[in-house]
């Protein structure tokens, strides 16, 4: 391992895993990553991306949580409300999903063609850089529905690999009478599908499913409702950290936890975990 490697730093991320409920159960939307993306080119994940300095200034339009309690969810000191409003940046800007209340206190819904035109609209802005998604929240006098956030997993990438992220994932249900759809840029393509669903896509080599999207998967596959799944978010205690550690197998590498065979010898190793 080289120096520059072992130098790399975790870039704070806010993925949220957004659920909805079908005859089949709770399903999850997911995207996948453009081939040629920077980070797991052509992997499903769930909507999320690095926190921006800008989130951590959105405290005065966020509903439910101001930055000391949404600190102390996370389990740090400070900062910790810009974690969730990435989530509900990146949800907008990669889904099209926007967890937000209107002027009249629910959330916001766009049967109306003519509403979600201006939201995909505004989106678009949003996309290719003409406006901040702050900017958009206050000129359309947008509460970000934070309170609706559920804190559920802590995942740093493993050491030694060439980008690194120390993500929270949180829980929400996508509001009603929106369209979960990808950006077709970056994200080329969508699917609403049962956790199980993934996780057999996964074991058929029919998705790309990278170890902490799939062990989230793992964690949800027991819930029969989405509001069943939300209430187990908002009821969970103390969140682990979880950073795997990647080793080399037979056939290629893979990633383990502590309590995993091969945790002890294992070592910094370039590549995807």
């Amino acid at each position: 391992m080289t120096e520059s490697e072992q130098a790399v730093e975790a870039r704070f991320a806010a993925t949220v895993i957004l659920l909805r409920d079908s005859p089949r159960g709770p399903e999850i939307f997911m995207m996948k990553r453009h081939v040629q993306s920077d980070f797991v080119g052509g992997a499903y994940v769930f909507p999320g991306g690095r926190v921006d300095p800008e989130d951590s200034e959105a405290e005065e339009l966020a509903t439910g949580l101001d930055d000391l309690d949404a600190s102390r969810r996370l389990q740090i000191q400070h900062g910790g409300l810009a974690f969730f409003v990435a989530a509900i940046r990146e949800c907008f800007e990669e889904a099209g999903v926007l967890l937000a209340y209107g002027d009249d206190g629910e959330l916001i819904r766009l049967e109306d063609p003519e509403k979600a035109a201006q939201v995909e609209a505004l989106r678009t802005r949003l996309n290719v850089g003409e406006e901040s998604f702050l900017d958009l929240a206050h000129s359309q006098g947008w509460r970000l529905a934070v309170d609706r956030m559920h804190y559920w997993a802590h995942w740093i990438t493993p050491e030694g690999q060439p980008k690194r992220y120390d993500t929270r994932f949180f829980l929400a249900t996508a509001p009603p009478a929106q369209t979960a759809v990808h950006d077709d840029g970056e994200l080329v393509d969508s699917a609403w599908v049962t956790p199980q669903e993934a996780i057999e896509k996964s074991e058929r080599r029919e998705w790309m499913v990278i170890f902490p999207t799939l062990r989230n998967l793992m964690s949800l596959t027991g819930f029969s409702s989405a509001a069943e799944a939300e209430e187990a978010g908002r009821r969970r205690g103390e969140v682990e950290t979880l950073q795997p550690r990647i080793i080399r197998r037979e056939g290629g590498i893979q990633a383990v936890l502590p309590g995993d065979p091969g945790w002890d010898d294992a070592e910094p190793e370039t590549g995807r975990s």
